[in-house]
């Protein structure tokens, strides 16, 4: 107990003292929001895969998903990375960047305004954010839940409210600067962390071929496969149309998140995208991969789900007995670093949009900088009050979570912010009908269950892909000159010197 307790204040005191280092900087709005638009490719790129995987992740996608799809859940974790990672820096990294800055966006909702040249757009997306953020947010903190059990033996509830004040502490201090070199640190932790971990369970039954074949072994309980062996050790799984759908929504997700394309935006220049793209790639390979491939092996350690107290407590139970203290010290961390560093993002990109998108627009347009910064830390801590309140709640399952959340937020603001960056004919009309998507489908489902979260969420993105340039076609165009004006900033200029040359006589 000592050593997890001695590792853990030094993690924290860690975190606090980046906090204060990085409170010198933050001398504006944009220094907290965007850490003055000049953030290096590591950091950047540690940002983003630290926002992208959480506790969630590890605790919550990895128990539920390894269970359910045996080792072909790896396929998420590949997913994520080549999609949620390779092809969203590739496709959105450059053009945000640019975009953003030639708009002088520092948020989502800001651009959406600026891009579509509509006012509304920014105040209903700022709620959108404010409101389905929550949620994710609060997964994130009951992903620690069952691993604090283990390590501790104390309720996790007290380990939530600690973790929340540690969190609002260096954010509301250092803003996103203090974030982005935090997250650093704790993406190095996680990548040590996983790898630690992924061994540890596999030398438990035997080594990987001695695990692969145990599994082998254990009937499949899908519909489509019920009875067969093989199924959870083989390349797809018993139920790959599901699985698809986990692919989707943990996948192309991200590109319509504004906590992971708020990375975009503040990163330092187009060299420094190129960097990141290959960073931050690897690291979700690592990270995402070895998490939900570590899950695949919950069915050796647990007969039943229900005798760990549901799915998020298969991956603490597995690593229950197989750590010693000092890798249990650094497991406890890992869960720590992932879930501070989105919860980190969570809090900054839902703060800062609805106190610019909301309420300066409605309630003082005027309102001086430093008021500003005074509302942002102010929303900073009420958003991380409503995150713990919801998370407090026993009855709500960490997947069911962020499903809600991703399917709303990524199925509100995938197709507008994708089709606003490349097609000059998207209206706002068609942003208009993929808000009504994301939320009614997704905060429908969660009312009436339709379908399973996840599979709504997945749903939600890609109707709106589809159904939003349709309604761009059959709508009123944009303003030209709007648009244009817009798109300049990718036009660029080039000076080409002309030699004089001379020519015969007959020629002139």
């Amino acid at each position: 107990m000592l050593i997890k307790v001695s590792v853990l204040v030094l993690f924290f005191l860690t975190m606090v003292l980046i906090g204060i280092y990085a409170r010198r900087s933050v001398k504006s709005v944009g220094d907290f929001v965007l850490g003055g638009r000049n953030v290096g490719p590591w950091l950047s790129a540690f940002a983003y895969g630290t926002s992208y995987f959480s506790g969630v992740v590890f605790i919550g996608y990895a128990g539920q998903f390894g269970w359910a799809y045996g080792v072909s859940a790896t396929w998420v974790g590949i997913g994520n990375a080549l999609i949620g990672s390779l092809l969203a820096w590739v496709v959105l990294g450059r053009r945000t960047r640019i975009m953003t800055r030639h708009l002088q966006a520092s948020t989502m909702p800001d651009f959406f305004e600026k891009r579509y040249a509509g006012k509304n757009l920014k105040v209903i997306s700022s709620i959108i954010i404010f409101v389905f953020l929550v949620p994710y947010s609060a997964s994130v903190y009951k992903g620690l839940s069952g691993l604090f059990s283990q390590a501790f033996n104390i309720d996790y509830t007290y380990c939530i409210w600690g973790m929340a004040i540690l969190t609002a502490a260096y954010v509301i201090l250092g803003g996103y600067m203090a974030t982005a070199l935090n997250d650093f640190i704790q993406g190095l932790i996680m990548l040590v962390g996983i790898t630690a971990v992924v061994i540890s369970v596999l030398n438990g039954q035997g080594g990987f071929i001695e695990a692969i074949g145990k599994l082998s072994q254990i009937p499949s309980e899908s519909a489509a496969t019920a009875g067969h062996l093989g199924s959870y050790s083989s390349f797809f799984g018993p139920d790959p149309l599901g699985l698809l759908s986990v692919v989707i929504l943990t996948s192309l997700g991200t590109w319509g998140l504004p906590q992971m394309v708020h990375k975009f935006y503040a990163i330092k220049n187009e060299k420094a995208i190129k960097t990141g793209t290959v960073i931050s790639t690897v690291f979700a390979l690592i990270v995402a991969g070895g998490s939900y491939f570590n899950g695949a092996f919950g069915r050796l350690y647990v007969d039943n789900p229900a005798s760990v107290g549901g799915y998020d407590g298969i991956v603490p139970a597995m690593l229950s007995g197989q750590l010693g203290d000092l890798l249990m010290s650094i497991v406890v961390v890992l869960v720590l670093s992932a879930s501070m560093s989105t919860l980190s993002s969570l809090v900054i990109t839902s703060s800062s949009t609805f106190t610019l998108d909301f309420i300066k627009v409605h309630f003082d347009k005027n309102m001086p900088e430093k008021k500003q910064m005074l509302w942002i830390r102010f929303m900073c801590a009420a958003f991380i009050l409503l995150s713990v309140l919801l998370a407090i709640n026993p009855g709500s399952l960490i997947t069911s979570l962020m499903s809600l959340s991703w399917g709303a937020l990524a199925g509100s603001f995938l197709a507008p912010f994708l089709y606003g960056l490349f097609w000059k004919r998207t209206s706002v009309a068609g942003v208009w009908a993929s808000f009504a998507i994301g939320v009614g489908l997704s905060g429908g489902n969660a009312i009436f269950a339709w379908m399973s979260p996840i599979t709504a969420g997945a749903v939600s993105m890609i109707a709106s892909l589809v159904i939003c340039p349709i309604v761009s076609l059959v709508t009123k165009k944009p303003d030209r000159q709007m648009v244009e004006s817009a798109f300049s900033c990718y036009n660029e200029v080039v000076s080409v010197p002309e030699k004089y040359v001379l020519v015969p006589d007959e020629e002139e």
